[in-house]
């Protein structure tokens, strides 16, 4: 907790967690290892809200004299830390509801170095946030990046400033809690488009055909019309306390629509709600290397 500072926008990385037999244990990483990451805006919002709803949950569990305390900023609702296992779990089943092909979760981090340098960034800056020994090793890794950074540089670079969309609504969008499967619910956006070039956009379930929602726009193209969906959803979303996991563009027509029906946009809704910790046991968290496991077992 202590290694997170929402105020001065940082956060630092000194230990590890080792995992024996199921059981967690606490480890001081490589040297190199050890950084403090600035924070973006948005990143610092995210956290202060999990931080809010942790505080929340802290002084209901307390009440009942059940919080476990922890030394974890992210943790199940009872205060207990949460177990890589469940986290990959966890993001696997969210890959698998966006339609995503197969990540793992360790993947983020090659994705997050490699649109850092596509940005822009500079090698030595992604090398310390990845706490690599040397720039080398972070150059061997990502040498299929290095083609793309040498071409962007002999071009000018150019930023897209999203504008928003006016529209009206013509039914407001409802996502009844009986649609949601683990506490998660994939939409589709979809839209026609009339003579005078106005779309009628519709946000339906991916295995039924009920709109829960229908929105007008007059946006002068498909991708337009997108934005629109997407800026709708988002601004309902915030309305009702849900939060949008995956928010993607698709384009493209709907084979069985005879090319009237355009798929828009395709959503991952969260309901908010904390998970829930039937059938999962405790795992105790000591501070201590892996060797501690081997004492215990002799004791």
């Amino acid at each position: 907790m202590q290694e997170v500072n929402l105020a001065a926008l940082w956060l630092r990385i000194s230990a590890q967690i080792v995992e024996v037999a199921y059981r967690l244990y606490g480890e001081a990483p490589k040297a190199e290892s050890v950084r403090t990451l600035n924070l973006s805006d948005e990143s610092t919002e995210v956290l202060g809200q999990g931080r809010a709803r942790r505080d929340k949950a802290r002084e209901e569990w307390s009440s009942a004299k059940a919080w476990v305390a922890s030394d974890r900023f992210f943790t199940h609702e009872n205060g207990e830390g949460l177990h890589p296992d469940w986290v990959s779990r966890r993001f696997k089943r969210l890959v698998e509801l966006s339609g995503l092909p197969p990540v793992r979760l360790h993947d983020l981090r090659h994705i997050s170095a490699s649109l850092s340098l596509l940005q822009g960034n500079d090698i030595k800056v992604v090398q310390e946030r990845l706490g690599h020994s040397s720039r080398q090793i972070t150059s061997d890794t990502y040498t299929s990046v290095l083609p793309e950074l040498a071409r962007r540089e002999t071009q000018s670079m150019t930023s897209v400033i999203p504008r928003s969309v006016p529209y009206d609504v013509l039914r407001q969008l409802e996502l009844p809690q009986k649609l949601f499967d683990d506490g998660m619910i994939v939409v589709h956006a979809d839209a026609v488009r009339a003579r005078d070039g106005a779309w009628t956009i519709s946000v339906k379930a991916r295995h039924s055909d009920r709109p829960l929602g229908r929105i007008k726009t007059s946006a002068a193209s498909q991708e337009r019309a997108a934005q629109a969906a997407i800026q709708w959803v988002r601004d309902r979303c915030k309305e009702a306390s849900l939060k949008i996991l995956s928010a993607a563009r698709v384009g493209g027509h709907l084979p069985e629509s005879g090319k009237r029906l355009h798929r828009l946009a395709r959503f991952v809704i969260d309901s908010g709600e904390e998970p829930g910790l039937a059938g999962w046991t405790r795992v105790p968290v000591s501070p201590s290397g892996p060797g501690a496991s081997e004492q215990e077992g002799a004791a």
